[in-house]
């Protein structure tokens, strides 16, 4: 079980790819706790999504690059066990929290089994797995996040306040997901899953995305305009001229050579540029949001 070749199939840094969701809970969370923000923080990143990485990696069994690892070691009955183990320590942690935060670690936890688990494999159905994936990184994540940081429970999710910027981040993932699955082609129709890139094909994922990156930017603007929060605008449309400057040169590449520029390296910069960005985008808003900073 404690193989470093399973330890790999955590993919414990690709959890950096999904802290801006909690970033920007916490800059909504109406009770900051520093203990309370780590416990949530180690229970999503360090062992709840680990949890999901490696359970997942060791039912799809993939042979080529996947989001984190350019060369995937052979999965063994460990990597299952491993994982099962960081989804009962998530689990534990949330413990510290309340029950409700529990609950809400475990229903993820189930949808993400769903999603490469063979006898129900959400990942084989395109729209349908593109919906899921979106709305349980991004609308639950957030929810899931806010109502741990502030000790709430279930009740958030009839909250506009909670929902509306939570469905703000699933719009971002709806964008981004398929240009996850971009350089996978190949071994997922070998696998007979119909992802929604290869649906959709080479160039009609990057329109895809390109549309819905639009449609999440015009809400997220519209979103700071009603919190009467224009100048946030300038600084969430600076962080994210980079991101979109890849994207358009990656898109002008892949128009001329498809082959040589999809692949696991552009796909990979794409994600780290977009995180890095919304990142220190979203801790910015921290920040300015909460006037932390005053009280030292």
């Amino acid at each position: 079980m404690f193989r470093w070749s399973n330890w790999k199939h955590l993919r414990i840094p690709f959890s950096f790819y999904l802290m801006p969701v909690f970033f920007f809970a916490l800059a909504l969370t109406p009770n900051l706790s520093g203990e309370t923000l780590v416990i949530v923080f180690l229970a999503l990143h360090l062992f709840l999504y680990p949890s999901s990485n490696g359970y997942n990696s060791y039912f799809d069994k993939d042979e080529k690059s996947i989001g984190g690892l350019r060369n995937p070691p052979k999965v063994s009955v460990g990597l299952y066990y491993l994982s099962l183990l960081f989804f009962l320590i998530a689990l534990a942690l949330g413990i510290l929290i309340n029950w409700q935060f529990v609950s809400m670690l475990l229903v993820y936890g189930l949808v993400s089994m769903a999603y490469s688990h063979p006898s129900i494999r959400l990942k084989k159905y395109a729209y349908g797995s593109w919906i899921v994936a979106g709305f349980f990184q991004g609308c639950f994540t957030f929810c899931m996040a806010y109502a741990g940081l502030s000790k709430f429970g279930w009740e958030v999710f009839s909250k506009s306040h909670v929902i509306f910027p939570g469905l703000l981040t699933s719009l971002m993932l709806w964008g981004s997901y398929p240009l996850t699955q971009i350089y996978q082609h190949e071994e997922d129709a070998k696998r007979g899953d119909l992802t929604l890139s290869l649906k959709l094909g080479i160039k009609g994922t990057f329109s895809f995305s390109a549309l819905w990156f639009l449609i999440a930017g015009i809400a997220f603007t519209w979103f700071f305009i009603d919190r009467g929060q224009t100048h946030v605008i300038f600084a969430f449309l600076g962080a994210m001229l980079p991101v979109v400057l890849y994207f358009i040169l990656w898109f002008y590449f892949v128009r001329e050579n498809p082959e040589r520029y999809v692949n696991y390296s552009w796909a990979m910069w794409m994600n780290r540029v977009s995180a890095l960005a919304l990142n220190v985008f979203f801790i910015w808003y921290f920040l300015e949001n909460t006037q932390v900073l005053q009280v030292f």
